[in-house]
């Protein structure tokens, strides 16, 4: 009877290392079938989830509740699991180098508990060659075991979409990957339990670790060229959403939108794989040039606020905006990376205060890693411009009036030098307009915005 078998007849237990994002919902969907172990280092977090509480929403409360999944953050609870699934984060450095930290300590704990005869298959978004070059030496190293001959390794790289609710594990193709024919066959059969939409079987770690490196590569370098072109249209005074819509009537063009580009993946993978390929001699051309232009987008955005409220006659300089939404993306409590901060980093360096306002973002992250409060809507008043930076749900319920009651209005009396000024930008002008609104993501339709009597600048 081989391991795949032993997992199904539940005589042995699945363990997941690190439950994040990635790593909860993989466990709760295992939970379903078989013996599952849910280990992570932060205890706060595992107490969180045997209260039946999910921060991290991707589950939600209700499933953590029922869930069967065993949480712990005892270690030495991983020896009871013989299939080991490592989900934990793979971060870049401010240099933009990888951060292999939390992947090389989840394999020194995992490597502690290492019993022969199991598996282990990694998740975390790598370059590839990370796996079997620096992975499992550890594992060998901690174990005192031979890969190979006591222990398997695999590599099946995560696809989760933070926050979206459609494209979920069990809906998205899952590759697969294994050191032999043997282990890739176990592990395909393991994550079929779980992925209704099956799995694709690499030929190898590293084509599996490559294949997920370039998914966001790709991703990231298609947001790029639509910033590009909403930096080149906005000089034109054309309206990018406008000329997007204009084009998506091809069959072929693609459909990708300006944006702040963060979080744990689109902003951080493509500099794994540049890592790689520069230590090999190769330095990036494209990829590179998508994560500068990307990287730049918060200075940008930052620059056209204060452009706008200039414009608007505002005193730029003690101003006070109302920033709603800093998470990386749409309804999702991660903050991580969040190029949010980007902007209102830049909007301080005019002497800009932001508000920020964000129903969703896990407030305890965001002040740890940012040392920034959340403001209730409430709150926002006599403000100097309102800025929508992330299209939450509950943001596109904010009516014209809403926006209108928390700002200052515009003094349209403005002086010969600004109305130069203004129209050497190419701009709308401002007079009868009596609010203004930053719409970065364009939830808001530009027409009814300029005739509620707003002043609006997007993407």
């Amino acid at each position: 009877m081989d391991l795949y078998e032993k997992i199904i007849r539940k005589e042995e237990k699945i363990s997941v290392v690190g439950l994040g994002y990635v790593g909860m919902p993989i466990a709760v969907a295992f939970a379903k079938k078989v013996d599952v172990i849910g280990f992570d280092v932060n205890k706060e977090k595992i107490e969180l989830y045997k209260k039946g509480i999910d921060p991290t929403k991707e589950v939600g409360d209700e499933a953590i509740k029922n869930t069967t999944v065993d949480f712990t953050s005892d270690e030495t609870r991983l020896k009871e699991a013989k299939f080991h699934i490592v989900a934990v984060p793979t971060p870049v450095r401010a240099d933009h180098t990888p951060d292999l930290t939390p992947v090389e300590s989840a394999s020194v704990t995992v490597g502690r508990n290492l019993t022969k005869g199991s598996i282990v298959v990694y998740e975390s978004t790598v370059y590839p060659g990370v796996t079997e070059e620096i992975c499992i030496p550890i594992l060998e190293k901690e174990s005192g075991l031979k890969c190979g001959v006591d222990f398997k390794a695999g590599y099946s790289p995560e696809r989760i979409n933070p926050g979206d609710k459609v494209h979920r594990l069990d809906t998205i193709v899952k590759v697969v990957s294994g050191m032999d024919e043997e282990s890739l066959d176990i592990i395909a059969k393991v994550y079929e339990l779980v992925v209704d939409a099956g799995v694709y079987r690499a030929e190898s770690i590293k084509v599996a670790e490559a294949a997920k490196v370039i998914e966001n590569a790709q991703r990231d370098i298609n947001i790029a060229f639509m910033n590009e072109l909403s930096i080149i249209f906005n000089m034109m005074g054309i309206d990018t959403k406008s000329v997007l819509a204009a084009a998506e009537t091809k069959w072929n063009f693609l459909k990708f939108f300006p944006g702040l580009v963060g979080g744990h993946c689109i902003g951080v993978d493509p500099y794994y794989l540049t890592y790689k390929a520069e230590q090999m001699g190769y330095h990036s051309q494209i990829i590179l040039a998508g994560r500068r232009i990307n990287d730049d987008m918060g200075k940008y955005v930052a620059q056209n606020i204060v452009k706008q409220m200039i414009k608007a006659n505002r005193q730029v300089n003690g101003s006070t905006v109302a920033i709603f939404g800093i998470t990386f993306k749409e309804n999702c409590p991660d903050v991580r990376n969040t190029k949010v901060v980007d902007v209102i980093n830049e909007l301080k360096e005019y002497g800009v205060r932001s508000i920020v306002v964000d129903p969703v973002a896990d407030k305890d992250d965001l002040f740890k890693e940012y040392g920034i409060k959340i403001h209730e809507k409430e709150d926002v008043k006599n403000v100097d411009a309102v800025v929508v930076a992330v299209a939450h749900d509950e943001f596109k319920t904010i009516t014209w009036e809403d926006i209108k009651n928390m700002q200052k209005p515009i003094n349209n009396h403005v002086s010969a030098l600004e109305e130069v000024a203004a129209t050497s930008e190419g701009l709308i002008d401002c007079k009868d307009k009596s609010f203004l609104l930053i719409d970065v993501k364009g939830i808001f339709d530009r027409k009814e915005a300029e005739e509620a009597g707003c002043l609006y600048w997007r993407l």
